[in-house]
């Protein structure tokens, strides 16, 4: 089985819509997918209707989380959606990403950047808008030559020029929301410094003892240094390692199935879940 545990759709800041995912992860070989949109369920639906024969589809969300100062994500597997708890926090990020983006774009015009709030629109379309909406517009507009390069401290990165601060959940009260809507917590691409400062592994640890369910090691932004040591980690926290390919379609490098998740430990994610299950594919509309 080839199961890739992290993508996403323009639901939120990919650039496949959730119909395109799941036919795309099809045609990739893929067995087992999921769309793991930012603070969001808005796409399941139609990935649902759309699931072709053969392909089944594991429902999610990644979870903007912050802790000690440090911006983090959160995925969240099968978890009843319309849990009131964890609706109302995601419902709490999301509304915060329109003024947020509107703050970057008043940042960067004041950096003499000739970006406007309808240029980043256009580009978000019907997603929740975020950083990677602002960071192709500056690819647009021949400010930076890739998405990532947005991501720094020049621009758009934690502590950037043009950083704008957003509602974040504490990932311990991430951690609860998840299990309290039967769903399984995963600590997304852990080691990525490129990104930025990253969670301590005593912190990690923490969040173990809270009830963390695992931890993201195979993802492109995990040298082979960094996959050793968080494998290591996880055995000692007694964590599931999964692997994925974080698919956002033409915005980013990464292709769908790039890095993928153990059939086993797949298996231990979905006995865990109570709040959802799986969706086997129907042969799609």
């Amino acid at each position: 089985m080839r199961i890739d545990l992290h993508c996403h759709s323009t639901a939120s800041d990919g650039t496949d819509t959730p119909a395109e995912l799941v036919r795309n992860a099809a045609a990739a070989g893929l067995d087992v997918v999921a769309l793991t949109d930012h603070d969001t369920t808005r796409g399941h639906a139609d990935a649902i209707a759309a699931l072709p024969r053969g392909l089944t589809l594991v429902t999610g969300a990644e979870l903007s989380c912050r802790v000690d100062g440090i911006s983090m994500h959160m995925l969240a597997y099968l978890f009843d959606p319309e849990e009131p708890a964890l609706l109302a926090e995601r419902e709490l990020v999301r509304d915060d990403r329109v003024p947020r983006a509107r703050g970057m774009v008043a940042r960067l015009q004041e950096l003499g950047v000739p970006v406007t709030w309808d240029q980043v629109a256009r580009i978000a379309g019907d997603g929740s808008v975020g950083r990677p909406h602002v960071a192709t517009a500056l690819v647009e507009l021949g400010v930076v030559p890739t998405v990532n390069d947005a991501f720094t401290r020049d621009w758009l990165g934690d502590g950037g020029r043009a950083h704008v601060a957003k509602h974040e959940t504490d990932p311990f009260e991430a951690i609860r929301l998840i299990k309290g809507a039967g769903g399984v917590a995963v600590f997304a691409h852990p080691a990525a410094a490129k990104r930025g400062r990253t969670v301590p592994e005593a912190v990690i640890a923490k969040m173990a003892a809270a009830g963390l369910d695992g931890i993201e090691v195979d993802h492109m932004d995990h040298d082979a240094e960094a996959r050793v040591r968080l494998r290591g980690l996880a055995a000692e926290l007694g964590l599931v390692t999964t692997g994925s390919s974080d698919y956002h379609g033409s915005r980013k490098t990464c292709v769908l199935g790039e890095y993928t998740t153990d059939p086993e430990v797949y298996g231990e994610i979905t006995r865990r879940a109570t709040g959802a299950f799986p969706v086997p594919g129907a042969g799609g509309t």
